[in-house]
């Protein structure tokens, strides 16, 4: 039976193209799906009447909760996203969850024909001057945006900010007015078994209700290194993606963003951010657009029983850590292949508490300690991280992009290290143009070009050198190698 299941199942995110009343379809796989220390509360902090909050609802006479007063004081702040998107037809259609998904090596169906398809998704309002929270594949690869209120109003919409690792985004409208907004809630109170409420667009049906539980804590899908999703049976379909899932109180803890299914509809399996990660990236996304992340500089593996038994950890959680990147600050700490990071920075590394998400929300230049299993005894190592440079790829970071899209810039020594690239080689990909020939071949931010047309570069001016050599109408090949490691060729159409 699990074998059937492994070749029937896919998990999606949840944006809606081409939905209307009376058509029904599955959901759209347009390119690039998201699946990369607390905000102070007094960020949100609204006048009490203007804050989407209610009480525990009451109970009906059946014993089962009503949301009815949750609903009429959310849903003035939840929103319609409705997206023009530029999408091709180059996508390799792969599971765009990667290997490490439940269902690695499964296949979608043919995308989509090339050119600009609308879309929609769902998010909701968390500033009255209409900043509002959704995910990053819905507005990924928009050409325009347009945000639609509960009580019919439109507006275009601006991306303030992106974060596809954790496929999070802000959008900022102006309806030169005051706008109701969501409360955040804290999503690491969520018990399994709680009663929670998605509202959103499913198949464009503005502000639809659905309830159900929190089913699982910490899901880890494949999708990034960052997964720790709140898992629901409240029925989520395409079009909910970005759209709240709310508690019993009202709070906004989760953003829908995903769903197993065999068809593409809800088969009671969905996936929601949780909200108190969204909390710790929007202001970095609301004020300079992405994310500046924490590196420790270690590969890490699950902890199984057996492992646990042979390395001789009395309690089998924590990371294994299977490689430490030279003179990294792992590596200045005395970590070594073959600890079990049980604690890091006091907190016990378990399913809710992965380790990159712990040291990805970690402040740079902060000493932390972190606790180690090695050869059955236990070791405290103050570790003192440095920045993620691959996540600090600021838009326009390089002045030339050229008939092909691409912004390229020069690698720092601490990216080599990272990234395993040598002295004088490779060019990093800075952005990609939305429907340019490098967009087509799937290329993006973060990767980097090892080769032009079989020659090696390592710098900018020798990648536009060899670029100049190609004749006009004749394809581009580069071996670009992305942010898993995994080397490959992309053919780069001349148009």
């Amino acid at each position: 039976m699990k074998a059937h299941l492994r070749t029937t199942m896919v998990v999606t995110a949840l944006t809606a193209a081409g939905f209307g009343l009376g058509r029904v379809s599955r959901d759209t796989q347009i390119p690039r799906f998201g699946f990369d220390a607390a905000m102070p509360a007094e960020v949100h902090a609204e006048p009490a009447a203007a804050v989407a909050t209610a009480a525990a609802p009451p109970t009906s006479g059946a014993g089962l909760p009503s949301f009815a007063s949750v609903i009429e004081a959310a849903a003035p702040a939840v929103v319609h996203v409705k997206v023009v998107s530029a999408v091709n037809t180059a996508a390799d259609g792969r599971f765009p969850f990667g290997e490490g998904s439940p269902f690695p090596g499964f296949r979608l169906p043919q995308p989509p024909p090339s050119g600009r398809q609308q879309g929609t998704g769902s998010g909701f309002i968390i500033s009255p001057d209409g900043v509002v929270l959704t995910n990053n594949h819905v507005v990924d690869k928009a050409k325009d945006i347009t945000v639609r209120l509960s009580d019919g109003r439109e507006y275009p919409g601006k991306v303030l900010g992106r974060d596809p690792k954790t496929d999070l985004a802000v959008v900022k409208i102006d309806a030169k007015t005051s706008l109701p907004v969501v409360r955040l809630g804290d999503s690491d109170a969520l018990r399994v078994g709680d009663w929670v409420v998605a509202i959103g667009n499913p198949f464009g049906l503005d502000n639809t209700v659905t309830a159900g539980i929190v089913s699982a804590k910490g899901r880890a899908i494949g999708s990034g290194p960052y997964d720790q999703f709140i898992q629901t049976d409240a029925p989520i379909n395409p079009g909910n993606s970005g759209g709240p899932l709310f508690n019993e109180r009202g709070e906004v803890i989760g953003i829908n963003t995903a769903i197993f299914s065999q068809s593409g509809g809800n088969v009671g399996i969905g996936f929601a951010i949780p909200i108190n990660l969204a909390k710790q990236l929007e202001p970095q996304l609301q004020e300079r657009g992405y994310v500046t992340r924490a590196w420790l500089g270690v590969a890490v593996q699950p902890l199984t029983p057996d492992l646990a038994a042979s390395l001789d950890v009395t309690d089998a959680h924590g990371a294994l850590v299977a490689a430490v990147t030279p003179k990294s600050p792992a590596a200045r700490a005395g970590i070594k292949t073959g600890d079990v990071i049980t604690k890091f920075a006091n907190k016990t590394i378990d399913e809710r508490n992965g380790l990159p998400s712990l040291v990805a929300v970690t402040k740079i230049g902060d000493t932390v300690p972190v606790e180690v299993v090695r050869n059955g005894a236990r070791k405290r190592l103050d570790v003192t991280l440095a920045k993620l440079a691959e996540d600090d790829v600021r838009p326009g970071a390089a002045p030339a992009k050229g008939k092909w899209g691409l912004m390229l810039r020069e690698l720092t020594p601490e990216e080599r290290t990272q990234r395993g690239v040598e002295d004088g080689q490779g060019v990093l990909i800075a952005s990609v143009v939305t429907d340019s020939p490098a967009d087509a071949a799937g290329l993006h931010s973060g990767d980097i070009v090892l080769q032009v047309n079989r020659r090696p570069v390592g710098s900018v001016d020798a990648l536009r050198a060899e670029v100049g050599t190609v004749p006009d109408g004749k394809s581009l090949l580069l071996l670009v190698r992305p942010a898993d490691g995994n080397d490959h060729f992309a053919a780069l159409a001349a148009r």
